[in-house]
């Protein structure tokens, strides 16, 4: 897929690796704490869409991304990446922020969030 984040978290460490290209042999995968790590499935947990899902606004050449969101020590938005074919740029976010980035707009671009509880999010941009 063209715009595809392929992210993949430790079970046990909460250790979160984006993989650039994936290991084609037979049993074998990138492993944590002596587990395999999991991929994680953007729009799959069973949590609040309205949430979890990064909102848009195009203002002018800029893309405005807004996450609806707490952002407390123990459930946030930690990062909202906007992917579009072989390019990607990350905003880091913490706590006691508000769970917004901005971007160069890129049509047919698609955003991400992260949050640290309910996994994966995404949605395209038009």
């Amino acid at each position: 897929m063209k715009n595809e984040l392929k992210i993949k978290k430790c079970k046990k460490c909460g250790a979160i690796v984006k993989i650039i290209k994936e290991c084609n042999c037979q049993g074998c995968g990138i492993q944590c704490c002596n587990e395999e790590m999991e991929e994680l499935i953007p729009n799959s947990v069973d949590a609040a869409i309205e949430k979890h899902v990064p909102a848009y606004e195009i203002i002018e050449d800029e893309i405005y991304v807004k996450v609806n969101h707490v952002m407390e020590k123990e459930h946030f938005i930690e990062w909202i990446s906007l992917v579009k074919e072989n390019k990607e740029e990350t905003v880091t976010l913490y706590p006691e922020q508000n769970a917004e980035a901005r971007f160069k707009y890129v049509p047919g671009s698609t955003l991400y969030a992260y949050c640290n509880k309910h996994g994966l999010w995404k949605i395209d941009v038009k």
